[in-house]
């Protein structure tokens, strides 16, 4: 009768809790059990275990082998436990000393050969192994490239169980030599590179849409484009990234981490540059903000966070996956409850939708063009309901570009420049709310701006009240274009020109 030990990291959504694994090896028939709330997928893991074991040259115990997962009250899912399992087996089995595991977590999932295979959600599990004091982690080589993003912690890499044994101070009777390694893949030899940032330079005209796009990325401000097909709408959304301020170290953590659970961080690493999301139109609510079975799947608001989340054809998109944005635009999460517990995903994205003014696509100006009846436009726009139009800070029609100037005779507005004056702004506003921990005006409240916003600005905004032009949501988020406007220019704090022009592009013109 003998008991052996190790330590895994569990995730439900990007929350992190210790699981400590503990064998018993006692007499009775041959039997191998997992208990502790595993799902499917752990469940399995008896069969890849035994089967790895045997393969790494250890003789499996004909008796009883019971593995618990503790705290047994929280669920575990997915195969990255699997190594953690069998170094607890062979642990109890005296194969590998028991004080070598006292404080090292082990990741990683086996095949029946005794190969190891990378994971998914490696880097949140290594942050909180930091964060917790865990000096060593043992991980599959083929996460080599993504352990390595964070320091401090000491990595062993392995690619078979065998290589387990060796470096846990166990022997093991299969050698190196005998193990076939070539078919294991790593991260490092499946990076893809990520394409530069298009410029906007490259689009002609719309200078004033341009002028748009960066208060939106000066102040994190959600944004709705209106225009005919063809205006430049998705060229223009495609293209914020690369004129928004840089990501903090924190943020790009976060970003990361999503990229982890999502297994898409070997394609980005760590990068200051803000994540771009555009789902199709054809996406299901489940798609947009996360779903599944048992622990429920990051959506696209959470791939998006501390990004952008285009919508193109936003009209299109069912009223059902739409209205489920609602309440992620105002908490920066999302609650996704299935019958196992609640999955929390950080969602703090900036919206960018873009439509068409009717089902043709030709209901502006004089609307010569447009063959939809007036019902039809109607029931079109219609399909964004008035508390998603009033959770948008800024609604502007983009006009088609009837003139297109010969070479390179017209400047056009780069990247780069807008990129500079957002980047200024935002330092400005992160002064300003340097003891709130605000990031951008988006991020201020409402008590906050009614009381650092001057009297004759506030006349204007309960004018607008009073006409029932804003509610009290659209007047807080007036105030915030008000404030990003002052942060562009230079000023202190908003007048009434500020806040005109912060009502008036709330409100589309057409």
């Amino acid at each position: 009768m003998a008991v052996g030990s190790a330590l895994s990291v569990g995730l439900i959504g990007l929350k992190t809790f210790v699981i400590q694994i503990q064998s018993f090896i006692s007499p009775g028939l041959p039997y191998f059990s997992i208990i502790g709330l595993p799902d499917a997928s752990l469940s399995e893991a008896r069969e890849r275990v035994r089967s790895a074991c045997q393969a790494s040259g250890f003789s499996w115990p004909q008796t009883r082998v019971t593995v618990n997962l503790s705290p047994a009250s929280l669920p575990k899912r997915g195969s990255s436990h699997d190594l953690a399992i069998a170094a607890s087996v062979l642990s109890a089995a005296g194969v590998i000393p028991v004080e070598r595991l006292a404080r090292t977590v082990v990741i990683g999932e086996v095949n029946l050969d005794g190969s190891v295979l990378p994971i998914n959600g490696l880097l949140p599990i290594v942050i909180h192994a930091q964060r917790n004091g865990i000096g060593t982690i043992v991980v599959p080589y083929g996460n080599k490239a993504e352990a390595e993003l964070i320091g401090d912690v000491e990595m062993i890499y392995v690619r078979h169980v065998s290589e387990l044994i060796t470096h846990m101070g166990g022997s093991s009777t299969c050698s190196a030599s005998e193990i076939t390694l070539s078919d294991v893949q790593t991260s490092s030899e499946s990076k893809a590179s990520v394409s530069p940032t298009a410029d906007m330079g490259e689009v002609v005209g719309q200078e004033h849409i341009k002028w748009v796009l960066q208060v939106a990325a000066a102040g994190g401000h959600h944004l709705l484009m209106t225009g005919p097909p063809g205006s430049g709408k998705t060229m223009l959304a495609s293209r914020m990234p690369g004129i928004m301020s840089p990501l903090n170290d924190r943020e790009q953590l976060e970003v990361a981490s999503v990229r982890s659970l999502c297994g898409t961080l070997p394609a980005f690493g760590i990068s200051d540059v803000p994540p771009f999301e555009a789902p199709h139109h054809t996406a299901s609510s489940a798609a947009l903000i996360g779903g599944g079975s048992g622990v429920a799947r990051p959506g696209a608001i959470t791939r998006a966070h501390r990004g952008i989340l285009f919508m193109d054809e936003a009209p299109e998109f069912s009223p059902r996956a739409l209205q489920t944005l609602r309440e992620p635009l105002e908490s920066g999460y999302v609650a996704l409850s299935r019958a196992k517990g609640t999955t929390y995903y950080p969602a703090r994205f900036q919206l960018i939708m873009a439509s068409n003014p009717c089902p043709c696509g030709f209901g502006y100006g004089n609307a010569e063009r447009c063959v939809c009846r007036e019902r039809d436009r109607s029931r079109y726009f219609a399909r964004l309901s008035g508390p998603i139009l009033d959770r948008l800070d800024m609604q502007v029609d983009v006009p088609p570009v009837d003139h297109i100037a010969h070479g390179s005779v017209t400047p056009h507005t780069t990247s780069g420049d807008m990129r500079r004056r957002v980047i200024s702004a935002r330092e400005t506003a992160q002064e300003r709310f340097r003891e709130q921990h605000w990031t951008c005006n988006a991020e201020a409240s409402g008590s906050w701006l009614r009381s650092h916003t001057s009297h004759q600005a506030l006349a204007l905004i309960n004018q607008s009240l009073k006409s029932q032009r804003l509610s009290l949501r659209g007047a807080d988020r007036a105030m915030r274009l008000a404030w990003t406007l002052c942060d562009l220019t230079g000023r202190t704090s908003p007048g009434r020109e500020e806040i005109m022009q912060g009502i008036m592009l709330r409100t589309r013109t057409s």
